[in-house]
């Protein structure tokens, strides 16, 4: 079924991080995950399809869905499980449906990486305003990524929690690109920063130029 179907982030997370899994539960309509869990985020394109994967993922492994979204170019879903192996074998389902490998994913593009120190109390407020995570404060830092595919930003965001104690302000994971907003000290953020790069750097794909 794959031929028509363009497979542009798939992205596995061993260890759902606290704050990553709240606020994926938070903003998902599916079954929610908690810390601790496995995760596996696939997006592809047209949107449409993404129903059809996600029907090879739940008939195949016990694995339960959080995130779904299907919009006219781009689908994203994300299912959870305990078990690693369960998610694991999701995943391969997924790509033998398709008729794909791992790497046939666009490899993650920066497109955006913004450190701002000292952040302003107004524009606290002004971000506070539209997050579904934890409160940005006047006096924090603010890192801002943006990334495509927007699937990334998932990868992103997890990897930055396990690094450094930052607080997960807002994370865009569909669309035309991913956006992802973290706060807290000038020595935590950079912190998180370099595992961002670190675990982007990491992904083997489809050149993303």
């Amino acid at each position: 079924m794959g031929d028509d179907i363009e497979l542009r982030a798939f992205t596995f997370l061993d260890c759902l991080q606290p704050a990553f899994a709240s606020f994926v539960a938070t903003t998902s309509r599916g079954f929610l995950p908690v810390e601790g869990q496995a995760a596996l985020f696939v997006e592809i394109a047209p949107g449409i399809a993404i129903n059809r994967i996600t029907d090879v993922a739940l008939k195949g492994n016990d694995v339960k869905p959080g995130v779904l979204v299907v919009e006219r170019a781009f689908g994203l879903l994300e299912i959870h499980s305990e078990s690693q192996a369960e998610v694991l074998s999701a995943g391969r389902r997924i790509l033998e449906s398709l008729g794909r490998d791992e790497k046939d994913r666009l490899e993650p593009a920066v497109k955006s990486s913004q450190i701002i120190t000292n952040i302003d109390p107004y524009q606290a407020v002004l971000i506070n305003k539209t997050r579904y995570g934890d409160m940005l404060l006047g006096g924090d830092t603010l890192y801002i990524l943006e990334v495509h595919p927007a699937a990334y930003a998932t990868l992103a965001a997890n990897e930055a929690e396990k690094a450094a104690p930052v607080k997960l302000i807002q994370m865009q994971p569909f669309g035309a690109f991913g956006r992802l907003y973290l706060g807290g000290t000038d020595a935590a953020i950079r912190e998180a920063v370099a595992a961002i790069m670190a675990a982007l750097d990491g992904v083997d794909g489809r050149s993303n130029t």
